[in-house]
């Protein structure tokens, strides 16, 4: 199934008291560019969240986010009482030898302040990632991954349906050619024979006629055709049967369009180049569509 390289996937999961939230952006990209933002309490996670997320994503630039929110009181951050209390002491004491007056709520207030700022008053308890909430993140990337393949999916089909109808259009084009070659030769050939008339010189008709042949033969357009035909079955083929056929669809583009192109220089008739312009046009659609696609 052809999936876009564009999607948004978003879980969310509560347990212990917090609610975990992952978040997965992804935009087209030649190769797998995986960027992924985690707090710092759960970056020991990161290399496992990292190798889940490229074994589902595998190409486009994607960004991961997790984010949690805890709805407990509690907080990390200790105060260490004694050694403030022996801080807030040792001030008193200096302020007393340099006859400053402490007496005030404002100058109480201040020696707090100032004792909370010592070394090592405040100290942050930082929490080890429990199974719990690993287990939780995990089951959260999991949801998330799924409905980005959900959204990538349904782009997909989008896309592809639309490519698959222009690349009909171009192989229903090529049958306009028809009517205009036939014509086209036999007028090259008229108009070669009135230039060498007007000479008014003696010809070899049997060589002329070898010449022409041979000249006319150039003109032929009938194995680009054949070609350019081939090669829509073909993108209609991957498109149908390969799961991340971007690259591959993209490589079918270009050998269509060496095709159109060889058309486009052998045809000498206004009416076939107009239609090789059709053709390149709706060509060039594809391309740009094509670079969406995983």
């Amino acid at each position: 199934m052809v999936k876009s390289m564009t999607g948004y996937g978003k879980a969310e999961i509560n347990v212990g008291g917090k609610k975990f939230t992952i978040e997965i952006r992804s935009l087209n990209s030649k190769q797998l560019d995986l960027s992924m933002k985690v707090p710092s309490l759960y970056r020991v996670l990161e290399y496992d969240l990292r190798t889940m997320v490229a074994k589902t994503m595998k190409r486009g630039k994607v960004d991961v986010y997790l984010s949690y929110e805890s709805s407990s009181t509690s907080t990390s951050s200790v105060i260490n009482k004694e050694l403030c209390s022996t801080y807030i002491e040792q001030i008193k004491e200096l302020s007393s030898l340099n006859s400053l007056n402490i007496d005030s709520p404002e100058a109480n207030a201040t020696i707090i302040a100032t004792a909370l700022r010592m070394p090592d008053v405040i100290s942050t308890q930082s929490d080890a990632v429990n199974d719990d909430e690993k287990g939780a993140i995990t089951e959260c990337v999991v949801m998330a991954l799924k409905h980005i393949e959900e959204f990538r999916e349904q782009e997909g089909n989008i896309l592809i349906t639309d490519l698959l109808a222009r690349i009909d259009t171009i192989n229903a084009l090529k049958e306009d050619v028809v009517p205009f070659e036939t014509a086209r030769v036999e007028r090259v050939k008229s108009k070669i024979k009135e230039s060498i008339e007007s000479l008014k010189v003696n010809i070899d008709s049997n060589r002329l006629e070898q010449e022409m042949i041979f000249y006319t033969e150039k003109l032929d357009i009938t194995e680009e055709k054949v070609r350019l035909t081939n090669h829509c079955k073909y993108f209609h083929e991957v498109a149908a049967s390969e799961e991340a056929a971007g690259r591959k669809l993209g490589f079918i583009c270009q050998e269509i369009g060496r095709e159109i192109n060889t058309l486009g220089s052998k045809a000498n008739e206004s009416n076939i180049q107009k239609i090789v312009v059709q053709m390149k046009d709706e060509l060039e659609k594809v391309k740009e569509q094509v670079l969406n696609i995983l």
